[in-house]
C-alpha cells in the first residue's frame, strides 16, 4: 500500500511539473492588471498629485507661479506627431493634429486641474458664480501681454466669444458646446480686465467650456471682417510664423511639411518658477513628423525623439530595454481615445440632386439590425489580444472606461456571437446564397472600410474586422488612406461608407461630446450635415432627436448624481442604436528619456501636460 501511494505521489509530482512548464511557456499576460505589474520597477503609474500653482503679483503683473522643483533653462525637447497639420488656427482645426498644434499657442480663461479634474483659472486670475447660477464674473490677470507686446484684455475675450465662437466662424465645435437649450450666452465687458457672461439657464459645464482659446482681436479681426470663407484660410499651414501672435507658452518657429514643426518659447508667457523667473525652461520644442508608428518607434530607439507612445505589442520588449536603457516607462491607464467603427447614415442629396450615399447602402446602414449584427460579429477580445498583446480593454460604451460618467452596465458589453448576428440580418430580410449575404432587393452586401494610413493599430483592426464580417457573408473592401484625405471625406464631402476612427473624450464632462451627438454638431460624423442642410429637420433620425434632448437636459442639471443618471441614458441609446460601434481602449503606456525632468504624469493630463515646467538635465 505504501509503495502504491509512493508511486502515485511521484506521478502526481511529475504531472505537476509538466503542467507548470506548459503554463509558464504558454502563459499570456493579457494586461488587464498591468497597473500591478511593476517587476524591476519597469512601469510607473500616473497617480501624481501636483501642487496647485499660486497667483503672484510682481510689478503689477499677475503671474502664475509653478510650485514644482526649479529646473535648468535651455535645451531642445523632441517629440513626434503622426499627421500633417491642416491649419494653425485653433478655430479651423477639425483634426487632432491641427487642434494639438494650434492650441499649444493659445491659452483659455480656465483649465482643468490635472490631478483632481476641478476647473481652475488660467488667463483668468479668478472667477465668480453669482447666486442665480447663470451669471459669471471673470477677472483677468492684470499686465499680461501677447507675444507682440500688446496687452491681453477683456476686448480679446469679448471678441473671441462674441465674434468668432458665437458668430459661427471656423469649424463650429466651440460654439456647439456653448449651446444651452438652443441658445447662446451673453458676454459683456465690465472693464479692461473684467468680463461678465450670462447664460440663459444654469449650465453645469460652463466654467469648463471657458477653456476655449482666446485669440488676439488686433490680429484676428482683420480676417473675420472679410467673412467666414476667408477665415477658413486664415493662419493656414503657409502662414509666416513671424505673423503669429500668441498667449501660450510656445510660438511657432518653423513648419516643414513631412519633416518637422518647431516651437520656441514665448518670452511674454506669464508662468514663473519659485525663483520668479519666466518659464518655459526649454528653448525649443521640436516635433518630428513620423508618418507611421513603426517609424516613430525607430526614431525613439535611435535617440531622435525623447518620448514614445508604446504600443501593446512592444510593452514586453520595452520593459526589458528599460533595465539598461535611458528612459522611464509610465502607465497612464486606459486611453481617453474612444476607437470605433462608424457607418455613414446620411440620407441626403448633394447640390447636384444625387444621394451622398447610394440608396441600397442607405437601407443597410440605417437598419438598426444591420448595425447591431456588425457589433455582435466583431471579436473585440481578438483585437485586444492580437493587436495590443492584451494591453487594452474591449470598449462598448461611448464614454471612456475611466470616465466619471461611465454607465457600468453598458461598459460590460457582450461577447462575439455570429449566430445572433445572422439572426438579426435574417430578421431584416437579408438572405444567404452560397455563403454570400444579399439584401431583400437581391443586392450583394459589399462596402468600403476606411482608416488613416500609418496607424498600424487601426490598419490591423481593419484587417481583423474585414475577416470577422466575411463570416457574415459580407465583402469588405478595406482601404487605409492619408489622414487629411480621410478627414475631408468624412467632414466635408460626406463621401464614405464606413470608417475606423477615434475621438478624444473628456472624462470629467460628457457635454464635451455635444458636437458629436447632436444633429447639427460639427463632429456628428455618422449623419453629418453639410452647410446646405444644417437647418434640415425632416431627416433627423428619432434617436438623434432623443440624444439632443438628453444632452440639453444633462447640461442644465447641476447635481452630479442626477447628471450621471441622465448621461447613463445616452450611453444606453448609443449601445442600442450603434451609430458608432466601439472597439477597444488601449492602455496609455509611454516611454520618456530620464534626462527629461519635472515629469509628473496624471491620468487626466497625460504624460507631458506641464510642458512649460519640464526641463532637460544634461
Amino acid at each position: 500500500m505504501k509503495k502504491i501511494a509512493y508511486k502515485f505521489l511521484i506521478i502526481f509530482f511529475v504531472l505537476f511539473l509538466i503542467i507548470g512548464f506548459f503554463l509558464l511557456v504558454f502563459k499570456k499576460d493579457y494586461g488587464y492588471d498591468i497597473i500591478q505589474l511593476k517587476e524591476n520597477d519597469s512601469l510607473q503609474g500616473a497617480d501624481n498629485v501636483l501642487p496647485l500653482p499660486k497667483n503672484v503679483t510682481i510689478n503689477g503683473v499677475d503671474y502664475i507661479q509653478s510650485q514644482l522643483p526649479v529646473g535648468k533653462f535651455g535645451g531642445i525637447f523632441t517629440t513626434s506627431i503622426m499627421g500633417e497639420p491642416k491649419t494653425f488656427n485653433p478655430y479651423n482645426a477639425n483634426d487632432a493634429t491641427s487642434a494639438e498644434l494650434s492650441e499649444i499657442m493659445y491659452d483659455g480663461l480656465t483649465q482643468t486641474d490635472v490631478s483632481t479634474g476641478r476647473v481652475i483659472p488660467k488667463l483668468a486670475k479668478s472667477f465668480e458664480v453669482l447666486p442665480d447660477n447663470k451669471t459669471y464674473i471673470i477677472h483677468l490677470r492684470h499686465g499680461l501681454k501677447w507675444s507682440d507686446g500688446v496687452d491681453i484684455t477683456a476686448e480679446d475675450v469679448y471678441y473671441t466669444y462674441n465674434t468668432i465662437i458665437f458668430g459661427g466662424f471656423g469649424d463650429g465645435s466651440a460654439r456647439d458646446v456653448m449651446m444651452i437649450d438652443g441658445m447662446l450666452p451673453e458676454v459683456k465687458i465690465i472693464d479692461k480686465y473684467t468680463v461678465k457672461f450670462i447664460t440663459p439657464k444654469p449650465f453645469a459645464p460652463f466654467l469648463r467650456n471657458l477653456s476655449a482659446s482666446i485669440v488676439p482681436k488686433h490680429v484676428f479681426e482683420k480676417a473675420t471682417k472679410k467673412g467666414k470663407e476667408h477665415f477658413l484660410t486664415f493662419q493656414g499651414i503657409d502662414v509666416n510664423p513671424d505673423n503669429l501672435v500668441v498667449s501660450g507658452a510656445f510660438k511657432l518657429k518653423e513648419y516643414l511639411p513631412s519633416q518637422r514643426v518647431i516651437y520656441t518659447k514665448n518670452q511674454n508667457y506669464y508662468l514663473i518658477n519659485k525663483d520668479n523667473k519666466k518659464l518655459p525652461y526649454i528653448d525649443k520644442w521640436v516635433m518630428i513628423i513620423v508618418g507611421d508608428m513603426n517609424n516613430q518607434t525607430l526614431k525613439f530607439e535611435s535617440g531622435a525623439i525623447d518620448v514614445l507612445p508604446v504600443s501593446g505589442s512592444l510593452v514586453g520588449r520595452y520593459r526589458e530595454l528599460k533595465k539598461h536603457g535611458d528612459f522611464e516607462l509610465y502607465n497612464l491607464g486606459p486611453s481617453t481615445n474612444t476607437t470605433f467603427l462608424v457607418f455613414n447614415l446620411n440620407n441626403r442629396k448633394n447640390k447636384d440632386g444625387k444621394y451622398y450615399i447610394p440608396l441600397k447602402k442607405q437601407r443597410w446602414f440605417q437598419d438598426r439590425n444591420f448595425r447591431t449584427a456588425i457589433d455582435w460579429a466583431i471579436d473585440r477580445d481578438d483585437l485586444v489580444l492580437n493587436i495590443f498583446s492584451g494591453m487594452a480593454k474591449p470598449l462598448y460604451s461611448a464614454e471612456p472606461i475611466n470616465s466619471l460618467f461611465l454607465n457600468e452596465k453598458i461598459a460590460r458589453g457582450h461577447k462575439k456571437d455570429l449566430n445572433y448576428a445572422k439572426s438579426l440580418l435574417l430578421k431584416s430580410g437579408f438572405y444567404y446564397k452560397d455563403g454570400i449575404l444579399y439584401d431583400k432587393y437581391n443586392n450583394k452586401v459589399e462596402f468600403e472600410l476606411l482608416t488613416n494610413a500609418g496607424n498600424t493599430q487601426r490598419e490591423a483592426s481593419g484587417v481583423s474586422i474585414k475577416q470577422d464580417l466575411e463570416k457574415l457573408g459580407i465583402k469588405v473592401n478595406f482601404k487605409p488612406i492619408e489622414f487629411n484625405s480621410l478627414i475631408n471625406r468624412i467632414v466635408n464631402s460626406v463621401d464614405y461608407d464606413c470608417v475606423i476612427l477615434a475621438l478624444t473624450s473628456n472624462i470629467n464632462e460628457p457635454n464635451a461630446g455635444y458636437n458629436v451627438w447632436t444633429p447639427n454638431g460639427a463632429l456628428h460624423i455618422f449623419n453629418k450635415r453639410t452647410n446646405n442642410d444644417l437647418k434640415s429637420t425632416d431627416k433627423v433620425l428619432d434617436f438623434e432627436k432623443k440624444l439632443e434632448e438628453i444632452f440639453n437636459q444633462g447640461a442644465l442639471e447641476l447635481d452630479f448624481n442626477k447628471r450621471k443618471k441622465i448621461y447613463d441614458k445616452y450611453q444606453e441609446i448609443i449601445a442600442y442604436e450603434n451609430p458608432l460601434i466601439y472597439l477597444y481602449a488601449p492602455l496609455n503606456i509611454s516611454a520618456i528619456r530620464k534626462k527629461i525632468k519635472n515629469v509628473y504624469p496624471t491620468k487626466i493630463g497625460g504624460l507631458i501636460q506641464n510642458m512649460a515646467e519640464i526641463y532637460i538635465e544634461n
